[in-house]
C-alpha cells in the first residue's frame, strides 16, 4: 500500500506538477498574509508587518525547494532543468564548447574504433553454430607444434576418437578453369566430406559432399562459390545440372557456397572451388608419412572439453605409433580452440593499441578538465551569487557535472561517426593485417561501450573542476567580482599538465619502440635481394595435365626461354617446394654412408627449394662455395644438390660439404652436394632464427622424379628479375604466355618486396596506429601546456606589470614564464619515464632487435617532448614580455 501511495504521489508530481506548485505558492502567500494581518492588528504599520512576517517565515526560495523535494520526482525535474541550463551555458560559449567537444571526440572516436576492432576480432563468437565446440587440428611433430596431417592418419583419427562428433581436413590448391570465357586460375580447396556440415555452412543451392564422393574412384564433383556462380554462370538456378572444367576435367557442380562463408586460418583460404580430397591426383596422398599441407577442424561432442579431447587423441596417436612405427612414432595431435587459432596472434597487438588509445582519451580528458577549471574561475561570482540565494554546494556540483556530461555525450556522438569512418578507411588500407576483418562493425556492444565511456568521460573531467570551483569563499568571490583564480586552481592546472606530459611520453616511447623494431626488421638481410624481383604462378594448358614427364620438362624449358625474352626480364626460374616467406616444404634425409634411421621422425629435416639454374641470378643469393646448378643438371645426369651455410655447419661441421652425399627419404636416391649458398630467411625476418628447421636444400627442377613432374603443369611458381617498370615487364610476360597458348594462365603476381612487407603486416598495422595515437597525444599535450601557461600568464598580468614597473626586464619575464612551463614539463617527463619503464616491458614479445627499455628511445623522446613543451610555452611567454606596466597597473 505504501508503494502504491508513493507511485501515485510520484505520478502527481510528474504529471500535475504545475497545479501542485501553484497550490504550494498559494499556501505560502496565505500563511504570510495571515501573519501580516496579526502583526498589523498588534499596532505595526502595514509595511513593517510585511517585513517582520517575511523575516519570521525565513528563506522563501529555500522553502520552495524543500517542498519540491518532498513532492517526489524531484530528481527528474532537477536533471531536466540542469540539462536546459547546461545547454544554454554551452551555447553562450561556442568556442569553448567546440574545442572541448572536438578534443573529447578525438579520444572517444579512437577508443570506439579500436574497441570495435577488439569486439569484432576477439570478443564476438565465431559465426558458426556452437562455436565454442570448434577446434583446430594438426599433427605435433619433432620440429612443428602444429604440422600438417597425413590423410591416412586423418582417416584413422576419424575412426578411432571418442571426443569428436565430426572431423574434417582441407588443403589449398589451384585449378585452371577453362571452357567459360578466358582461361583463368581459380583458388580451390580439397576438403573432406564433413567439412561444411561440421561448420554448419549450408549451400545456397544444392548440397555438400557425401561420404561416397570422398572415396577413391568416385566421379569428380565440386562445389563453387557464390561469386564464381554469379560471375561464370550468371547466377543460373540450374547450375547444378552443369559441369565446370578444371585442369581439363569436367566436375559436376553439386552445390553453391554462400558468399557469407568466411574462415580465415593459416592453413585455409576462401576459394572459388571446393572438391573432395580424393579428387587430388597426388600419388603421395595415401602415404602416411606425407602431410601434404592438410590441416583439420573438429567439433567436440557436447560436454567434452579440449583437455579431454587431447587425452583421447593421445590414445589414438599412441595406437597409430605402435601400428606404424616407421611413420607415426613421435607424432601426436595438436588441438586448439578454433578461435584461438584464428585470432590468438593478434591479441597482444590489439591490447597494446587499446591501452594506447585509452591514454589518448586520458590526455583529452585532462585537456578539457583544464579548460573547465580555467572557465570555472571566471564563473566564481556566478557560483557565489547562487550560493547566497540558497543553492547548496551539491546542487551546483550537479549543475557543473551535467554540463560536462553534455560535453561528453556530444563528443561521444561525433566520436562515433569518426570511428565508423576511420575504421572503414583503416580496414580498406590494411585488410590483410587482421583476421575476421569482415566482422568488424557497429553493434550493440560497441554502442554501449561508446555510451559508457562518454558518460564516464563527462564525470571524470567534470568532477575535479566542479569540486575545485566550490572551495573558494563566496564572500571573497563576490568582492573580487570573479577576477583571478585561487592558488588551488593553479595547482590543479599544474597537476593536469604534469599528467599530460607523463602520459604522452609513455605513448611516444611505446610508438618509438615499435618504429625502431620495424626499422630493425627492414634492415635484416633476407638472404636475397627483393628489389627487381617478381613472383607469379603459371598453369599450363589442360592438354599438358596428362603429358609424359619428358614433354613437361621440355615445356618448362620452352616457357623459361620465352619468358626470358620478354621485355625487361633478365632472368627466370621455376620454383617448386618451399618459397621464402611464402610456403614451406621439407625433405627428410640421412647422410650417405650412415644407416637409414628407424623412422621418419628420426631423420634429418631440411627446407627444400626446387629451382632452375638462373635462380641465384634472379634472387641474387650469394654463392659461398662450389657451384650452382647448370643446364647439364638434368634428368639424365647424376643427382646433385646445393645446401645453405646452416645446412653445412649443422651436418658437416669442420668439413667441406662439397662432394658429400645425402640420401632423400622420398626417393631413396643419393645426391652429391656441389655448392653452398647463403642462408635465406624462410620463416620471416623476425621468426627465422627461432625455428627448429633452418637447414636449406636446393634441388634442380629437371632432376625431380617423374611422378612429381607430372603434377607441376597444374601450377608452377615462377620468379623473374626485371629491369625498368614491373608493370611493363609483367604485361610483356602475359603477352608472351598468351602467344604460347590462350589456355595457359598466369596468376598470383606479386613483387618480392610485397612478400616481405606482407610478412610484417600485423607489426606494421600496430606501428601505424600506435604512431598515430602517439602523434595525437603529443599534439593534445602541446596544446594543453600552451593553454595552461597562456591562462596563467593572463591571470598574472597585473603581477607582471608590477614586476616590470619595479625594474624587471623583458628577459626576466621570459625566463619566469618559460621556467614555469619547463618545470612542469620536466616533472611530467620524469614521471613518464618511470611509468614507461614498467609498461613497455609488457611489449617485449612485440619488439625485435630493441630492448623494452632502450635508452636511446627513452632519452631521445624525452628530450623531444621537453623541447616541444618549451616551444609551446614560448607564445604565452612572448605575450607576457609585451605587457605594458601602465596598462596593467591602470587595470588593477
Amino acid at each position: 500500500m505504501k508503494l502504491l501511495a508513493y507511485l501515485r504521489s510520484l505520478a502527481d508530481a510528474l504529471f500535475h506538477r504545475s497545479r501542485i506548485q501553484g497550490e504550494i505558492e498559494e499556501e505560502f502567500r496565505s500563511h504570510i498574509q495571515y501573519r501580516v494581518d496579526d502583526l498589523e492588528q498588534s499596532g505595526l504599520t502595514r509595511a513593517e508587518a510585511e517585513r517582520r512576517a517575511r523575516i519570521e517565515f525565513g528563506g522563501y526560495q529555500r522553502s520552495r525547494e524543500e517542498c519540491r523535494e518532498a513532492m517526489g520526482g524531484h530528481l527528474i525535474e532537477t536533471v531536466a532543468q540542469d540539462v536546459r541550463i547546461g545547454v544554454r551555458m554551452l551555447r553562450r560559449s561556442p568556442g569553448f564548447t567546440a574545442v572541448a567537444v572536438l578534443t573529447l571526440a578525438l579520444g572517444i572516436g579512437g577508443n570506439t574504433a579500436i574497441f570495435s576492432i577488439v569486439n569484432g576480432v576477439l570478443l564476438n563468437p565465431l559465426p558458426f553454430p556452437q562455436p565454442d565446440r570448434l577446434v583446430a587440428l594438426g599433427e605435433s611433430k619433432p620440429h612443428f607444434e602444429n604440422g600438417s596431417i597425413s590423410y591416412p592418419n586423418f582417416l584413422d583419427w576419424q575412426r578411432g576418437n571418442h571426443a569428436f562428433s565430426s572431423m574434417a581436413v582441407s588443403r589449398g590448391y589451384g585449378f585452371s578453369l577453362t571452357g567459360r570465357g578466358d582461361a583463368e586460375q581459380v583458388n580451390a580447396e580439397f576438403v573432406s566430406a564433413d567439412f561444411f556440415p561440421l561448420l554448419g555452412v549450408n549451400p545456397i543451392l544444392g548440397r555438400t559432399f557425401t561420404s561416397a564422393e570422398e572415396q577413391a574412384g568416385a566421379g569428380p564433383v565440386a562445389m563453387i562459390s557464390e561469386g564464381l556462380w554469379r560471375r561464370k554462370f550468371n547466377a543460373a538456378p540450374d547450375v547444378l545440372s552443369k559441369n565446370v572444367t578444371l585442369d581439363g576435367r569436367d566436375f559436376t557442380i553439386v552445390g553453391v557456397v554462400p558468399a557469407g562463408f568466411h574462415l580465415r586460418l593459416p592453413s585455409f583460404r576462401e576459394s572459388d572451388v571446393y572438391a573432395p580430397v580424393r579428387q587430388w591426383s597426388n600419388p603421395l596422398l595415401m602415404n602416411r608419412g606425407a602431410g601434404l599441407g592438410f590441416h583439420g577442424v573438429g567439433r567436440l561432442k557436447p560436454g567434452v572439453t579440449v583437455e579431454q579431447a587431447r587425452a583421447d587423441m593421445d590414445v589414438v596417436t599412441r595406437n597409430l605409433a605402435a601400428t606404424f612405427p616407421d611413420t607415426d612414432r613421435g607424432i601426436g595431435a595438436s588441438i586448439a580452440p578454433l578461435k584461438e587459432q584464428m585470432v590468438g596472434y593478434v591479441r597482444p597487438f590489439l591490447f597494446v593499441l587499446l591501452a594506447a588509445v585509452g591514454f589518448v582519451l586520458l590526455i583529452a580528458c585532462v585537456n578539457v578538465a583544464s579548460l573547465l577549471l580555467a572557465r570555472s574561475a571566471t564563473r566564481r561570482r556566478e557560483f557565489a551569487v547562487r550560493t547566497a540565494l540558497g543553492a547548496s554546494r551539491g546542487r551546483i556540483i550537479h549543475q557543473l557535472l551535467t554540463e560536462s556530461v553534455l560535453l561528453g555525450m556530444a563528443a561521444g556522438g561525433i566520436g562515433l561517426l569518426m570511428a565508423i569512418w576511420g575504421t572503414r578507411a583503416g580496414l580498406k588500407f590494411l585488410p590483410a593485417a587482421l583476421p575476421r576483418a569482415n566482422e568488424i562493425g557497429l553493434d550493440f556492444r560497441v554502442l554501449a561501450f561508446t555510451t559508457v565511456i562518454s558518460l564516464m568521460v563527462g564525470v571524470l573531467f567534470g568532477l575535479v573542476p566542479a569540486l575545485r570551483s566550490l572551495q573558494s569563499d563566496p564572500h571573497t568571490a563576490l568582492k573580487e567580482g570573479g577576477r583571478g583564480a585561487s592558488g588551488g586552481h593553479h595547482g590543479a592546472l599544474s597537476t593536469f599538465v604534469v599528467a599530460e606530459m607523463a602520459i604522452a611520453l609513455v605513448l611516444l616511447i611505446g610508438a618509438g619502440l615499435m618504429v625502431r623494431s620495424l626499422t630493425r626488421l627492414w634492415r635484416v638481410d633476407p638472404g636475397f635481394n627483393p628489389q627487381g624481383v617478381l613472383t607469379f604462378n603459371v598453369s599450363m594448358p589442360p592438354s599438358m595435365m596428362k603429358a609424359p614427364p619428358d614433354r613437361i620438362r621440355a615445356a618448362f624449358r620452352e616457357l623459361d626461354e620465352k619468358l626470358g625474352s620478354a621485355t625487361g626480364v633478365t632472368a627466370v626460374s621455376q620454383t617448386w617446394g618451399a618459397f621464402p616467406m611464402g610456403s614451406d616444404d621439407e625433405q627428410l634425409f640421412w647422410l650417405d654412408g650412415y644407416p637409414k634411421p628407424a623412422n621418419e621422425n628420426d631423420m634429418n629435416w631440411a627446407v627444400d627449394y626446387m629451382v632452375e639454374p638462373d635462380y641465384l641470378k634472379v634472387m641474387e643469393t650469394p654463392l659461398k662455395r662450389g657451384r650452382f646448378f647448370t643446364a647439364q643438371d638434368n634428368a639424365h645426369s647424376p643427382l646433385v644438390a646445393v645446401v645453405d651455410e646452416i645446412f653445412a655447419r649443422q651436418y658437416f661441421p669442420d668439413q667441406d660439404p662439397i662432394g658429400k652425399r645425402i640420401v632423400l627419404n622420398n626417393s631413396g636416391k643419393a645426391l652429391e652436394i656441389v655448392g653452398v649458398v647463403a642462408h635465406v630467411k624462410q620463416w620471416g625476418l623476425d621468426l627465422d632464427d627461432t625455428n627448429t628447421v633452418r637447414a636449406q636444400l636446393y634441388l634442380p627442377c629437371m632432376q625431380m622424379p617423374d611422378d612429381f613432374i607430372a603434377m607441376t603443369p597444374a601450377g608452377s611458381g615462377v620468379v623473374v628479375r626485371y629491369e625498368g617498370s614491373m608493370a611493363a615487364a609483367f604485361d610483356s610476360i602475359r603477352r608472351t604466355s598468351k602467344r604460347m597458348s590462350s589456355e595457359q594462365v598466369i596468376f598470383g603476381d606479386q613483387a618480392m618486396g610485397g612478400v616481405i612487407s606482407d610478412s610484417m603486416a600485423t607489426r606494421r598495422f600496430a606501428m601505424i596506429l600506435l604512431g598515430a595515437f602517439a602523434a595525437l597525444a603529443l599534439g593534445l599535450a602541446s596544446v594543453g601546456i600552451y593553454g595552461v601557461i597562456a591562462y596563467v600568464v593572463g591571470q598574472r598580468t597585473q603581477e607582471i606589470g608590477i614586476r616590470m614597473a619595479l625594474g624587471a626586464q623583458q628577459k626576466d619575464v621570459l625566463r619566469l614564464v618559460l621556467w614555469q612551463g619547463t618545470r612542469l614539463a620536466l616533472l611530467g617527463v620524469v614521471i613518464g619515464l618511470g611509468v614507461a619503464m614498467v609498461l613497455t616491458r609488457l611489449m617485449t614479445q612485440l619488439l625485435y632487435g630493441v630492448s623494452a627499455t632502450d635508452p636511446a628511445t627513452f632519452v631521445g623522446l624525452a628530450l623531444m617532448l621537453t623541447a616541444i613543451a618549451v616551444a609551446a610555452c614560448c607564445i604565452p611567454a612572448r605575450r607576457a614580455m609585451r605587457v605594458d606596466p601602465v596598462v596593467a597597473l591602470r587595470h588593477e
